[in-house]
């Protein structure tokens, strides 16, 4: 007989909690095979199809196009014919914790023999997952899964432990979806974040009806209720200001949910601001040399080299003689981490937002290589097909935000790294030159650094350098 199994969004890497249902590639009905891609998927690093690791009939789709699924969550059932040589664990009634027959659907088991498929993303594979140690609460805390039974758990108890913490007083389990969760024990989160993110907006978890399965909370609920929360607030009137003046102001507001790529770059900033003690410095550069250097380059045989190529280039020379600026602090350990490989990020503008693709040990790269790199992560950016591993892992960032239009700015680092290196648009101006007013292109360079992994004096001279090496482009032959 065939056994219905049920597929939840796996862990993508990376700690995201949740990703978007972009655009399904099945209906119900239809008969899949082990690995084919089933839905497409948007979180906040990159587009990801994901495969589903069971064969057989779609059954049921969980999730609108749209609309967010939290890890763990179900995505689809499939049902699956009956396993060879018949009468195997799984093959004939539902496991204890499921309901309506449905087997739970941990993305470690295969289709046919137990066996994994073998595909894998980022953090997920279909292989068995190996057995993990897990802390357990003390027995007044703990939590019951699946309403306190201690048999086998179904696909909502697979991820109700996820992110339990402890508090103050006694409780016997999680909240329920009927009501706010007011006992005095632990709270059921989806993930830290969450607990994190309720902690920082002022919501107590004991007041959030979660909507996940078992009551469990998840972050569209501490948002939902931060909204609540603030509207009750805004509603309320101002010494001196009428009612109906302050309703009146509210029409035509409009409210963009801060999520996918902007929401991560909205936290991600914000950690910057809150956690980093930074600095900028800048200084105006005659670029003309460099310009007509490029143009040389390019007019010889061989791949065209873009001019972002040619100052990354200028970046991995000028880090190799500052190292501490290729750095990240950890603040816990209260210690400077160098790291011996460049990982160069570089701002990249799309359709979905602005992203930074790295390159990797963009220190072993010529220029070619570096103008080849750049261009590939640039179009899979644009395309939406960058993977997460592409889009993290830098350790310095540079921003090209002359391309806007703009002279100059005040990047703000990209967390964790500690320096980030700003261009702006290069443009006729007026310049002195062997005591001579002249026009020549000159651009402004702006350097923003972490005050915790160096002085004032490494900074200016990382920038002095790099201005250097932008007038008189000979100079970054010393360093080839």
């Amino acid at each position: 007989m065939a056994v219905v199994r049920e597929f939840t969004l796996p862990d993508l890497g990376e700690g995201l909690t949740e990703a978007e249902i972009v655009r399904w590639l099945v209906e119900v009905g239809d008969v899949v095979a082990v690995d084919q891609p089933v839905v497409e998927v948007e979180t906040a690093k990159a587009m990801v199809e994901v495969p589903c690791p069971y064969g057989g009939v779609v059954t049921a789709r969980f999730g609108e196009e749209g609309s967010e699924r939290p890890v763990g969550a179900p995505l689809l059932t499939v049902a699956v014919g009956e396993r060879a040589g018949g009468g195997g664990a799984g093959t004939g009634a539902a496991s204890p914790g499921t309901a309506g027959g449905v087997a739970s659907g941990a993305a470690g088991e295969g289709a046919v023999g137990g066996e994994g498929s073998g595909n894998v993303l980022v953090g997920y594979g279909t292989a068995a997952p190996a057995a993990r140690r897990r802390r357990l609460l003390p027995s007044a805390g703990r939590l019951p899964v699946n309403g306190g039974s201690g048999g086998a758990t179904g696909s909502a108890g697979a991820i109700g432990l996820t992110g339990v913490g402890t508090s103050s007083g006694s409780g016997s389990g999680p909240a329920t979806g009927t009501g706010p969760a007011t006992a005095a024990g632990p709270v059921a989160v989806i993930s830290p974040l969450v607990r994190r993110i309720a902690r920082e907006r002022g919501v107590d978890l004991r007041e959030v009806a979660g909507s996940g399965p078992e009551g469990l909370i998840l972050r569209s609920d501490v948002e939902g209720a931060v909204r609540e929360k603030g509207a009750k607030e805004s509603a309320e009137p101002v010494a001196g200001v009428p009612a109906a003046l302050g309703a009146a102001s509210d029409k035509g507001v409009e409210r963009v949910p801060l999520r996918g790529v902007r929401g991560a770059v909205a936290e991600k900033l914000a950690r910057s601001r809150r956690e980093i003690p930074d600095a900028t410095c800048w200084v105006d550069a005659d670029a003309t040399e460099l310009l007509a250097a490029r143009a040389a380059m390019n007019a010889a045989e061989g791949p065209k080299v873009s001019l972002l190529a040619v100052l990354a280039r200028i970046c991995t020379a000028a880090l190799a003689r500052y190292p501490e600026l290729n750095a990240t602090v950890d603040a816990d350990a209260r210690e400077i981490v160098r790291l011996p490989g460049i990982h160069l990020g570089f701002a990249a503008q799309t359709d979905r937002g602005l992203v930074v693709p790295v390159v990797r040990d963009a220190q072993a790269r010529d220029a070619v290589s570096l103008s080849e790199e750049i261009a590939r992560l640039t179009e899979a950016a644009r395309a939406g097909s960058l993977s997460p591993a592409e889009l993290t892992g830098g350790t310095f960032t540079l921003n090209n935000y002359g391309v806007f239009g703009v002279d100059g700015s005040t990047p703000i680092i990209n967390h964790p790294e500690a320096a980030m290196l700003g261009v702006g648009r290069i443009a006729a101006k007026p310049w002195v030159v062997d005591g001579e007013l002249a026009v020549r292109k000159v651009v402004q360079l702006s350097f923003t650094f972490d005050h915790r992994v160096c002085d004032g004096g490494a900074a200016g001279g990382f920038l002095r350098y790099v201005a250097d090496c932008v007038e008189r482009p000979a100079v970054l032959l010393r360093s080839l």
